[in-house]
Order: structure tokens, then C-alpha cells, then sequence
């Protein structure tokens, strides 16, 4: 087995050979210390001029950062270092040298970052972010994988809006016009009529005009969907998914959110069932209170709500800080949610729709509910919409040929990484972000 980094302690006092990039150097006209990363973590290693030969010691008195370099030498235990050893160095070869690196320890803006973001991503800090999103997408497919879901992969390339018709990104399909998907949801639901429970992962796009901290314009969904299941079915599992993609974060990710990125743990260890839920009526009569105790006036200004309104961030923001774990929103008004969700029989201005939203001001992380199954309904809704009815006949089938109570929900990844590590902008969730203004690197 190759030595890494992650895997150095299984080599106490052998000797190995590590392949990696200069993170930092310091030392003098003797010693040479090399903080050495190889992409699993990073180790110090000591170059003696007594150790290695002349010509070895000068190219280790040049390096500069993000050279990439071999080194071989004896791991030594050593108490002072976080990983509990260091590499005592006896060759050491440049594989690859690197010019005047452009991120150094001073402070960087945040265009500049994301400008050079295909180096940014080195960094120990985008490292833990990285790898915590790893393991959430890990965590989703195996919760659905072992609870009996099918992965049926949606299109990206659709003939028709599934929800806003303003926010598609439009693209040439030989002689017709296609539109990149903004939610595999639909097609989901021809697959849970077939599997019962399925879930699709991938990328959707919307083509919003918003610079807010929570928007992409290109981003990652899961999205199950289950036949014979009303909203509060819906309800109960996206609770269960969620308190399990949690529960593993939090299980391998601990060091990296205290240490790294200096997170407070208090309320992602309360994501425990049950969370609270609350009805859209009753949280647009907190967010009222809210706004009378709100003193910033630009805030203020965005908390102003009446019965019939969708929630903007200010809006979720003040009322998830009053609640120490995810809230459920249930309930909202037809009109502001999709033409596919169900009304509800005793009141129709009502949806059966429900939204999680996340502790600490995170706001939505997930958007779901109970679909609507009756096809006049469906077909009136489309109409209301104003929606080519041609490009939903095969939607309609779905109604037609068995229909059932189903529902689901769909996550995004990118406001899930931003929650659970504790960042303000979810443009540093995903290895390249796409904005209103960013389309490179």
C-alpha cells in the first residue's frame, strides 16, 4: 500500500515515500521545515543538510509554494504535531516548480478568490468544505439506497418549465427550442409510478437575476419521490433523511467544523426528530411580531409580509433564529407554490406543500409536498398557468394509467453544505460556482 498523509500512522518508523505540493517552508542554513500536502492532508518534514545531499538541501532552500515534490524519509512520532507525526527526510526530488503563487497568507476579497478558485481549492480551508460535501452526498445516496429507493436519473435537456417559465436557461435543440431542467421532480414522478420509491441526483439550473448569498444559477438536487404517500408521509421522511445525513457529518466531520472552520456544533447536534412544524398562517403571524422587534431598518424593510406572500430570506432568516432545529413550514398558499402541488380538499387557496428550513437564519433547505393526482384538477392548473398543455400530455398519462397519492421532496446540496459548515455564501459549496456574474474559472 502507497503511504499518504491519512494513512502516515500505519508506517511509525519506516520508510516511505510521499508525492505532494509545498503548503508552507521555513528553516535556515541547516534545517529545511516543509509542510508538505498530498491531497489527503498535510505533514511536516524535517530536511537535515546532514541528511540529504548538497544538491537536495538547495533545491529545499528554493522551493516555493505549490511546488510539487517527492519526498522519501523515516516517519518519526512526534506529540507536537496535529497528526502526530512528521517525516525526517533523506531525498527529496522537484517534480514540478511553481511560480509566484498568487494566494499567500494576507487577506484576499472574495472576487479575487473566486477568481482564482481553481487554486483557492488547495487551501485547507476549501479542503474540509469539500470533503464535508463529499460525505453529504455520500450520506444521501446511501439513506436512499438503503431504504429501498431506485435511482431513475431525470433529463437535463426538457421541453417545458416544471415551475417559473422566467427562470429557464433557453438552448437550440436541432428545430426545436430546449430548456435546461430546473428540477428532475416531473420525471420522478413517472418513476415512482413505476418503482414506487425513487430519487434522482444532479445538476438543475435556474436562470435567476439574484445576487443574494444563497443563490446559484447552477446547482445540485435530490430529489425522491414515493406513490402512495400524502404530505404528512412526506413530512416524516425528509425528517428521517435529514437527521441521518447529519448524524454521519457530524460522526466523521467533527475536527474539521470546530477546528478548520470553527463552527459551533450546538444546534447541528440538536437535529434530532422531532422537528418543529409550523403552519404558513401561524408563521406569517410570528414573522408580524418579528418585524415590530426587528431595529435594523434594512431588514425592516424586507420583514413586511400579509397572508398570501412567499417567504424571502429576511423572512426565514429572523424566524429559524427563534428555533433551535429545523422547522417545517407547511401549508402555503397555492398561488405562490408550483402547478403540480395539491390544493388541499378543505381549503383549495392552500397547498399541501411543506419547506425546511434550517436553524441559525440558513432558511429553505428542502421544498416539497403531496402532488396533485387528479387529472381535471391537474389539467385546470396547467391552463391557470398558462403552460403548453402538448409538452405535459405525457404528465398528464401519469393521471390517466393508475394514479395514486404520491409526493416528495427535493434537497439542495449546496444550501445543505452551507447549514451544516456554517458559511455565509454558498458560493464557496461547490468546487466552481455559477452566478449572475460568473461563468469562469
Amino acid at each position: 500500500m502507497d503511504a499518504t498523509v491519512s494513512t502516515i500512522g500505519k508506517f511509525k518508523d519506516q520508510q516511505i515515500t510521499l508525492k505532494g505540493w509545498v503548503a508552507t517552508k521555513r528553516g535556515s542554513g541547516k534545517v529545511q521545515f516543509l509542510e508538505l500536502r498530498d491531497g489527503t492532508g498535510t505533514i511536516q518534514c524535517v530536511i537535515g543538510k546532514k541528511d540529504v545531499s548538497e544538491a537536495e538541501f538547495a533545491v529545499a532552500d528554493k522551493l516555493t509554494l505549490e511546488a510539487a515534490v517527492e519526498v522519501k524519509g523515516k516517519v518519526v512520532e512526534d506529540a507536537r504535531s496535529p497528526i502526530g507525526f512528521e517525516l525526517h527526510t533523506n531525498a527529496l526530488k522537484l517534480v514540478g516548480a511553481s511560480a509566484e503563487y498568487p494566494i499567500q497568507k494576507k487577506e484576499h476579497g472574495d472576487a479575487f478568490l473566486m477568481d482564482h478558485r481553481h487554486l483557492w481549492l488547495r487551501s485547507r480551508r476549501q479542503h474540509a468544505i469539500l470533503r464535508i460535501r463529499h460525505t453529504i452526498v455520500k450520506a444521501v445516496r446511501d439513506y436512499f439506497d438503503e431504504n429501498d429507493f431506485v435511482l431513475v436519473d431525470s433529463p437535463i435537456l426538457t421541453s417545458n418549465a416544471c415551475e417559473g417559465t422566467t427562470t429557464l436557461f433557453e438552448t437550440p435543440y436541432f428545430e426545436r427550442k430546449a430548456y435546461l431542467s430546473q428540477s428532475g421532480q416531473l420525471y420522478q414522478e413517472a418513476a415512482a409510478l413505476a418503482f414506487r420509491k425513487s430519487y434522482c441526483f444532479g445538476p438543475v439550473f435556474r436562470a435567476e437575476k439574484s445576487k443574494t448569498r444563497r443563490h446559484l444559477n447552477e446547482f445540485w438536487m435530490v430529489e425522491p419521490e414515493v406513490a402512495f404517500i400524502e404530505l404528512e408521509g412526506v413530512m416524516d421522511l425528509a425528517e428521517d433523511f435529514l437527521c441521518s445525513v447529519v448524524e454521519r457529518v457530524l460522526n466523521k466531520h467533527e475536527k474539521d467544523l470546530t477546528q478548520i472552520l470553527e463552527r459551533d456544533l450546538t444546534h447541528l447536534k440538536n437535529v434530532k426528530k422531532p422537528f418543529h412544524r409550523l403552519s404558513y398562517t401561524d408563521a406569517v403571524k410570528r414573522i408580524e411580531e418579528l418585524e415590530k422587534t426587528v431595529t435594523d431598518p434594512e431588514v425592516k424593510a424586507h420583514m413586511k409580509i400579509t397572508w398570501g406572500d412567499d417567504f424571502g430570506s429576511a423572512h426565514e432568516t429572523e424566524l429559524t433564529k427563534q428555533f433551535d432545529r429545523p422547522l417545517m413550514v407547511h401549508g402555503y398558499p397555492a398561488q405562490v407554490k408550483a402547478f403540480y402541488m395539491k390544493h388541499d380538499p378543505a381549503n383549495p387557496k392552500i397547498a399541501r406543500c411543506v419547506d425546511v428550513l434550517a436553524p441559525e437564519g440558513y432558511g429553505e433547505i428542502i421544498g416539497g409536498g403531496q402532488r396533485e393526482d387528479n387529472l381535471e384538477v391537474l389539467e385546470q392548473s396547467i391552463a391557470d398557468h398558462q403552460l403548453p398543455k402538448a409538452a405535459f400530455q405525457w404528465f398528464l398519462d401519469l393521471r390517466r394509467y393508475g394514479s395514486v397519492p404520491h409526493g416528495g421532496f427535493g434537497l439542495g446540496i449546496e444550501r445543505t453544505v452551507a447549514w451544516i459548515c456554517g458559511l455565509h455564501h454558498v458560493r464557496e459549496t461547490i468546487p466552481f460556482a455559477r452566478t449572475l456574474d460568473r461563468l469562469e474559472p
